[in-house]
């Protein structure tokens, strides 16, 4: 026997659901490069139980007794250098970014932009999402690499807020991109421009540290991570350890841009407090290359997709500075993806992969 359709039957249709929101997030900025806008920011960036993983009490005294009086002050002059007339970078690009997707998703989706800390905060992002009828969010970490005090703050950030609405829609995260070719191919380009400019002595990779204990706390197994060679391949195991990916990114982009074993180094910058943090460190490297007669070294900054404080100044200025003084002679920082066609053209397949 046939079975046929009814013609009252309704078919489901992408229209007839409602539109797919998305909310693209990075870690934030402060409103403004004085003290006061600064102290605010640490205070609140710091005080999230992920970036600073002690108790609540110790952590609260750290920031609001010592960190921020009195680091609030130094940041705001460096906050000063990278400031332009746009404002914050990394929230200028982002607000491009927002801008470009939005153009190149077309009118099924609606993109916001998020900052973690600060504004535009995720409650009042999700907060205009949560006014259109959407049938789907999907969340967009803009962070290469997963880690529990970015990617993971993201999320916990997003649950919070979504958890207490009435109505939730479809919700899915994009939890690391650091393998998608048009990621990686972003980097290589950039790279390239000045690869054919000039020969380098060596080829630095740096990325944002972390302590060792928040790597060690990530490890399910809770005997796989030894901080060393188990990061020399990629597997089920470490699949979620924030050094295990950054070593995997330098593989990737190595592989891409043709590299010799020996002529590049992983390392991780930004440590902050006396814990030991994951190694190793940039500066340590930096003067190990100039103690071995490098003179000229071309610098990546793979876990950041947009130009910020910790590049610009911290690679781009500061070891580069350090770098000349070592007795180096020329030091240049490849620029994050920002504003580049190909990054928002990752950002597309990063949305639609799963659609």
């Amino acid at each position: 026997m046939n079975i046929q359709t009814s013609p009252t039957t309704h078919t489901t249709t992408k229209k007839s659901i409602g539109k797919t929101g998305v909310l693209i997030v990075n870690l934030g900025t402060p409103d403004s490069p004085n003290t006061p806008d600064v102290r605010k920011y640490l205070r609140e960036f710091l005080m999230d139980g992920r970036v600073i993983d002690i108790s609540y009490t110790s952590r609260w005294m750290l920031i609001n007794l010592i960190i921020a009086p009195f680091r609030a002050p130094k940041s705001a002059k460096v906050y000063k250098e990278l400031w332009t007339e746009a404002g914050s970078p990394l929230k200028t690009y982002g607000v491009a970014v927002e801008e470009m997707l939005q153009k190149a998703l077309g009118n099924e989706y609606v993109v916001k932009l998020a900052m973690r800390y600060q504004s535009p905060s995720i409650e009042n992002s999700l907060a205009e999402l949560q006014q259109l009828g959407l049938s789907k969010i999907t969340v967009i970490p803009f962070f290469p690499q997963y880690a529990s005090a970015s990617t993971g703050s993201v999320y916990e950030e997003v649950m919070r807020v979504l958890s207490q609405w009435q109505v939730m829609p479809e919700l899915r995260f994009v939890n690391r991109f650091l393998d998608h070719p048009k990621f990686i191919e972003g980097f290589v380009q950039a790279g390239k421009k000045y690869l054919a400019e000039r020969d380098y002595d060596h080829i630095l990779f740096s990325y944002h540290g972390l302590p060792e204990r928040q790597i060690l706390k990530g490890d399910y197994t809770g005997k796989q991570c030894k901080l060393g060679s188990c990061c020399d391949t990629a597997n089920r195991h470490n699949q979620f350890c924030y050094r295990a990916q950054c070593f995997e990114t330098t593989r990737l982009l190595v592989k891409e841009l043709g590299l010799e074993e020996g002529t590049y180094t992983t390392a991780f910058q930004s440590r902050l407090g006396k814990t030991p943090w994951i190694k190793p460190y940039t500066d340590d490297i930096i003067k190990e290359l100039a103690g071995r007669g490098i003179k000229s070294v071309l610098a990546f900054s793979p876990s950041f997709v947009a130009d910020c404080l910790e590049t610009t100044i911290e690679i781009g200025d500061e070891y580069k500075e350090l770098f000349e003084e070592q007795g180096g002679e020329h030091w240049q920082l490849v620029e994050s993806l920002n504003d580049s066609k190909i990054w928002v053209e990752t950002l597309v397949d990063l949305v639609k992969q799963e659609a």
